[in-house]
């Protein structure tokens, strides 16, 4: 058996002795009371791009789900699991959620696979590959225009796949129902690494830099 690793246990002091210590009423206010927030995230596993950094929340104001790329499956309740449905079904059911955030970033590695035609799995289950597949030929069909160069690539299927996240996401009968009742908000967002500008989906579509 391995020893815990150090600097995880140097971070939890640091918490413990500085917000826990400065929220600590409210922290064992939500231990009793339940979770209550109203924004859930479904973001990438990147460990550059983490919700709760960027937005500067504090415990139990997100319900994030993260996962390769940021993906959101279509509704499909074959028996299968999926992790990723399971999230959005305990978070608008359970949680009444108010607003869904899709949020995709820069340099993501998994639209870098998906773009790459070159790809190969990484082992023989294959399970990138196989959850990759829900872009369908969309990055096929951006990598056929040769104006693009690699980079803007990689930055425009970062923010379609955003879109097609945000079209499954709207697959789920009882997302769809209490969005058109204005009780769900739907959002897509995306996060520069570099930079450390968001970008927001307005009505039309497009990513345009919000004012601070």
């Amino acid at each position: 058996m391995h020893s815990f690793p150090q600097h995880l246990l140097d971070g939890h002091a640091h918490f413990m002795s500085g917000r826990y210590a400065r929220e600590k009423g409210r922290i064992r206010d939500m231990a009793e009371a339940g979770q209550t927030p109203t924004t859930m995230i479904i973001a990438c596993c990147d460990s550059r791009a983490a919700p709760e950094l960027i937005f500067d929340a504090g415990p139990g104001e997100l319900f994030v789900l993260r996962n390769v790329g940021n993906l959101v499956p279509p509704y499909e309740p074959d028996g299968n699991q999926h992790g990723t449905s399971a999230g959005i079904e305990y978070a608008v059911k359970v949680l009444n959620i108010a607003n869904i955030v899709i949020m995709g970033h820069g340099r993501c590695g998994g639209i870098t696979a998906a773009l790459d035609p070159k790809f190969r799995p990484l082992d023989k289950g294959d399970f990138i590959g196989k959850w990759l597949t829900m872009l369908g030929d969309l990055p096929s069909q951006l990598g056929q225009n040769g104006l693009l160069t690699p980079s803007e690539r990689q930055t425009a299927m970062e923010r379609i796949s955003i879109r097609n996240s945000i079209r499954n996401l709207r697959s789920f009968p009882y997302v769809a129902a209490l969005e058109e009742e204005d009780k769900l908000a739907v959002h897509g967002a995306w996060f520069d690494i570099s930079t450390g500008e968001l970008w927001v989906m307005n009505e039309s579509g497009d990513f345009i830099r919000p004012e601070l």
